[in-house]
């Protein structure tokens, strides 16, 4: 190697380190919270209370390919799709009143 190509080298290696901190510190954790969030959605099934995205509480009534029924209250249901789903509510945790 000569000179100009060593010097290329190194001016590279801030800009290789910078992506490599950006990817630990941004990209990977992104990555875990989305395939747990996946997982979560792909093991709903009905009767589990969730809380959607728009802040609305419901059970889940039915499952379907691409969203779900939720029932919201007495005889209200409700279609959303499945990434609307925001949190699953663990048995015996409810709303505030």
């Amino acid at each position: 190697m000569n000179g100009a190509q060593s010097s290329m080298l190194v001016q590279l290696i801030p800009f290789v380190v910078i992506f490599a901190i950006f990817y630990l510190l941004i990209i990977m954790p992104a990555r875990k919270k989305q395939k747990q969030h996946q997982s979560m959605i792909q093991s709903l099934k009905g009767g589990e209370r969730v809380i959607t995205a728009g802040g609305i509480y419901g059970t889940v009534s039915r499952v379907m390919d691409d969203r779900f029924v939720i029932q919201v209250d007495g005889n209200t249901r409700i279609e959303i799709t499945k990434n609307s789903i925001s949190t699953v509510l663990e048995a015996g945790v409810e709303k505030a009143r």
